[in-house]
């Protein structure tokens, strides 16, 4: 082996030392790839590959935490309601900047949002057990509706009139009426927080689902349960999201059970069950021109079902849980919040993914279609509310 000082000092006396060709040992082709970069230089190419695309075309960035609800006026195709960690919900516009309206005066999370049928009021939910009502137009709080003794799962309108109704943490559901500031009713039985529930299209009817494992039926005029729907054959594990058809005959659950059951409404009991999914569900979804529904799961997986004869048409693979959805107006397309922060549109006939929006760095948790059905918008745990094109999907 040789001394490298030794070596040092004969390059010093031999002076500059050049190599021929017939010092070539071996030749090794390199490349470009594996060199090092040179200190200093700016690595331009390398950023541009690595940096997440960003397919939205505006960014709603008046929150200072994590969003949890948006709700789009189904009036007004650029007015949009999110709300989130910061204990506040905003009502602001597509392509206006400037234009946004604070809905403050919660205490806690606002975690549910819902415009009236007729698009003139707002209802915010909040984890502080408030439910506050909004005048949609001008931002301007109409009034306070108290009554829960726990935080507010979810917000909703009756679908033909000022009534909104919400379930609580409590394991109550209240309803009250809008326009007068005035407690309904108020419905009690489950035994654990009512995480999804909502007025039957027809108006005559209020299905809610709990942690506890059932779906219990009321009227809402009296206040009744008219059917308890629990045990074999139905959930074992807390619910967790409902949807009913349009004509008020069944209402579809969801739960952390990793099954979906269908119940008749005005029997109470099971006709059917969708058991494809692997883990807990999180979303159901209506198509509004077939007899099918779409359902999203943690287990990564979209399945679109036929109803008629309780079979799943297709499976649709993300890469991650699937949070929320929408049909896409009366389209063949569906739209899928995920965890990974993607929003990816689904051909429900062929189970194609025909689009993935990029943009988000967090769990997507909620998505709105504007009334025009041009716009999808999506918020995050990132802080951020992102609005989407999608005219090519109607």
């Amino acid at each position: 082996m040789n001394n490298p000082a030794h070596h040092d000092e004969d390059e010093e006396e031999q002076g500059d030392v050049f190599l021929d060709e017939s010092d070539i040992v071996q030749e090794i082709t390199v490349d470009d790839e594996d060199l090092p970069d040179v200190e200093g230089e700016d690595n331009d190419a390398e950023n541009v590959d690595t940096e997440e695309a960003d397919d939205s075309m505006h960014i709603f960035t008046g929150h200072t935490g994590e969003l949890y609800t948006v709700a789009c006026s189904p009036m007004d195709a650029r007015l949009v309601a999110t709300g989130g960690g910061d204990d506040k919900g905003f009502i602001w516009k597509i392509f206006d900047g400037d234009w946004a309206f604070e809905l403050g005066g919660h205490k806690d999370s606002v975690t549910s949002l819902d415009f009236s049928t007729d698009g003139q009021l707002l209802a915010s939910g909040s984890f502080d057990g408030l439910v506050k009502i909004w005048d949609a137009s001008s931002g301007d709080l109409k009034c306070t509706l108290e009554g829960p003794g726990g935080g507010i799962e979810w917000v909703r309108w009756h679908p033909r009139g000022h009534l909104v109704l919400a379930g609580s943490e409590d394991c109550t559901v209240w309803m009250w009426n809008a326009d007068r500031s005035t407690y309904l009713n108020m419905f009690s039985g489950h035994a654990n927080k009512v995480t999804c529930g909502n007025f039957t299209p027809d108006g005559k009817t209020i299905c809610t689902g709990s942690d506890d494992a059932t779906l219990r039926i009321w009227n809402p005029r009296s206040g009744e349960n008219i059917h308890v729907v629990r045990g074999h054959p139905y959930h074992t594990d807390g619910l967790t999201c409902l949807a009913i058809t349009s004509d008020s005959t069944l209402v579809l659950t969801g739960s952390k059970d990793s099954s979906v059951h269908i119940v008749n409404i005005t029997t109470g009991k099971v006709v059917s069950s969708l058991t494809s999914h692997t883990d807990s569900i999180e979303c159901i979804g209506l198509s509004l021109s077939s007899p099918w529904a779409a359902t999203g799961s943690m287990d990564n997986k979209l399945i679109v079902w036929d109803l008629q004869h309780s079979s799943p048409r297709c499976t649709c693979d993300n890469e991650d849980g699937v949070t929320c959805l929408s049909w896409l107006g009366n389209s063949k397309y569906i739209a899928a919040g995920c965890a990974d922060g993607k929003v990816r549109i689904w051909d429900s006939l062929s189970g194609d993914c025909v689009r993935t929006f990029s943009g988000h760095l967090d769990v997507i948790e909620s998505i709105g279609v504007s009334a025009d059905k041009n716009f999808l918008v999506s918020c995050s745990l990132d802080g951020t509310a992102r609005v989407f094109e999608i005219p090519e999907f109607q």
